[in-house]
């Protein structure tokens, strides 16, 4: 059995003396596990670094097995990102992410196409100062995974009273909008809802004012609490510590307490 596909590397773990165990998120086979023999050589390490883009082979004898990988390099992004420790933090957190959270061998090309897009913002040459926009795109990739996963959010309209405008916060209990009016009461209990992923979900553009350094660590921690209650927790497992890593790094660089 074997299949050719494009995927990007999102875990390398030691087996053996000198062969890797290769996580990757390919474009039509979903997460998907192979035995890199040799794996652990420099020349090997360098190119299947988490991050970076392959042509992949995946060979087994059975389609149970774990199978062997190879592969030629299409894209080193990882490289890129070596001098931007806030970049390099939230590749390595969206890597950690879909390799713990999304099930192994079912195809998400919406959670593949997505990664390249935010990997595409994360290795742009242009504008690197830029770090709102990118972590914007970031916040929106968490968002898109939660609903690959089943336990996407309800921008859309207000839960209590229905309406589309002045959508301010998320219930933590049904993961649906509520309006400034209707929150009032409870507003000590309810998330607050960044403006641009409210833009997002009603419109599906990305357009509008920029997002603030509050609106970042809003959206974080909206899809922080939501990856960590619907996807993790039920599964006796943490989200992964370099998602926390990430958020250390973009409280510090947008100066937030």
């Amino acid at each position: 059995m074997d299949w050719s596909d494009e995927g990007v590397v999102l875990a390398a773990r030691r087996h053996g003396e000198k062969a890797l165990v290769i996580d990757a998120l390919t474009a039509a086979h979903g997460r998907h596990a192979g035995l890199l023999r040799g794996g652990q050589a420099p020349k090997a390490r360098a190119q299947w670094q988490i991050g970076n883009r392959l042509a992949l082979q995946w060979r087994a004898r059975l389609e149970e097995h774990l199978g062997s990988y190879s592969g030629e390099l299409v894209a080193a992004h990882a490289a890129k990102l070596l001098d931007d420790p806030p970049r390099l933090a939230a590749l390595a957190s969206a890597a950690a992410l879909a390799s713990l959270a999304l099930p192994e061998r079912e195809p998400h090309p919406r959670a593949y196409h997505g990664l390249l897009h935010l990997i595409a913002a994360l290795t742009a040459e242009n504008d690197r100062a830029a770090i709102t926009d990118w972590a914007a795109i970031y916040v929106a990739w968490e968002m898109m995974l939660l609903e690959e996963l089943g336990f996407g959010l309800d921008l859309s309209c207000c839960a209590a009273t229905g309406v589309t405008e002045d959508l301010v916060y998320v219930s933590p209990r049904s993961g649906q909008a509520v309006s400034r009016g209707a929150g009032v009461p409870y507003r000590e209990k309810l998330l607050p809802l960044p403006d641009f992923l409210r833009r997002e979900a009603q419109t599906g553009l990305e357009e509008g004012p920029a997002p603030t350094s509050d609106d970042i660590i809003g959206g974080l921690r909206l899809a922080g609490f939501f990856l960590e209650a619907r996807v993790f927790t039920p599964h006796q497992q943490r989200i992964p510590a370099a998602r926390g890593r990430l958020v250390d790094a973009l409280r510090s660089v947008l100066a937030i307490p």
